[in-house]
């Protein structure tokens, strides 16, 4: 079967189409009349909106969020934004469909991004520091779930090798701000190398992302923390005081308990990095929504998570 890329949706307005994505997200809605079902539907290309209106209740039983579904849709401008409404839905077979179209992933090139990452270790100073980065990114299986691993479920970097694009972003604030104020930048930098290493067991990446066990019950703040107090105890005589500096980082970077932080910012480092994740998360994930946005579009999809829409013209 023919795919229709989603950025090319627009090429289709006021015509039928058949094609398959990813179901990204799901919610059965109570209208005025009756309920309906909202959908957020996925593939390599992008997002989009899609809404089932007849029989909603019985056809949101057909799938779940992280199913690959075929449809056969209408495709309609709604306030200058390309939506679909769905005729027919039903789960697509696994022969019907490649895993590679669906799954967004960087347009940043890995490699490119790993001997970035590899630099910004080799001159970090401190060699204790130094060895517990090594500790990881050095082991090839490892650092290949690191590579591939996304940064979030939905709001930023919720795609193939975002948690590596994230981490080298971050680093490249902390990195900007440590030539500003009085910082430790080795720390720092670790800080920000080390600051979503649990993300690679938080996320359980099929066709979609979401929560493992663990994920959802330890979360990776913590996850990160025993991993980096493990590695650590493997290198001699690592000092107690940086261990316990870098741990804080990795506990506190979330900046306030609302947000699942384990504790609060409490080190100028543990301040400028918790600025910097959320800098570059906020500012990818805005991005990531104006891009989905129609070319001819006045306004942005509605961002749940920040409560607004942003103006595009």
């Amino acid at each position: 079967m023919e795919r229709i890329d989603v950025r090319n949706l627009k090429e289709y307005v006021n015509r039928e189409i058949i094609s398959y994505y990813l179901v990204s997200e799901k919610e059965l809605r109570e209208g005025a009349k009756d309920f309906f079902l909202r959908l957020k539907l996925t593939d390599k290309t992008g997002n989009v909106a899609a809404n089932v209106w007849n029989n909603a209740k019985s056809e949101s039983e057909k799938f779940q969020e992280g199913d690959v579904i075929k449809v056969k849709a209408q495709v309609i401008l709604y306030k200058n934004q390309v939506q679909l409404t769905l005729q027919q839905v039903r789960i697509a077979e696994s022969v019907e469909f490649d895993l590679a179209d669906i799954l967004p992933v960087s347009k940043k090139d890995v490699n490119e991004l790993a001997e970035i990452l590899f630099n910004y270790i080799d001159n970090v100073s401190d060699s204790y520091i130094r060895a517990l980065l090594k500790h990881f990114y050095e082991d090839k299986e490892f650092f290949r779930i690191f590579a591939t691993s996304p940064a979030a479920k939905s709001w930023h970097h919720n795609f193939i090798t975002g948690l590596l694009e994230h981490t080298i972003s971050v680093a490249r604030i902390c990195e900007f701000t440590s030539a500003m104020y009085p910082l430790n930048k080795d720390i720092l930098i670790a800080g920000a190398l080390l600051h979503d290493i649990g993300k690679v067991y938080e996320y359980n990446q099929k066709t979609n992302i979401d929560f493992t066990d663990v994920g959802r019950l330890i979360g990776h703040l913590a996850i990160g923390d025993q991993m980096i107090s493990e590695a650590a105890a493997t290198i001699n005589q690592f000092p107690p005081v940086t261990l316990m500096k870098i741990r804080h980082l990795i506990l506190s970077h979330h900046g306030e308990y609302e947000k699942a932080s384990v504790r609060l910012p409490q080190t100028l480092e543990a301040v400028v990095l918790h600025f910097a994740d959320n800098l570059d998360a906020q500012t990818t994930g805005v991005m990531q929504l104006i891009e989905g946005a129609s070319p001819d579009a006045d306004w942005s999809e509605f961002d749940r998570m920040n409560e607004r829409y942003y103006f595009l013209r």
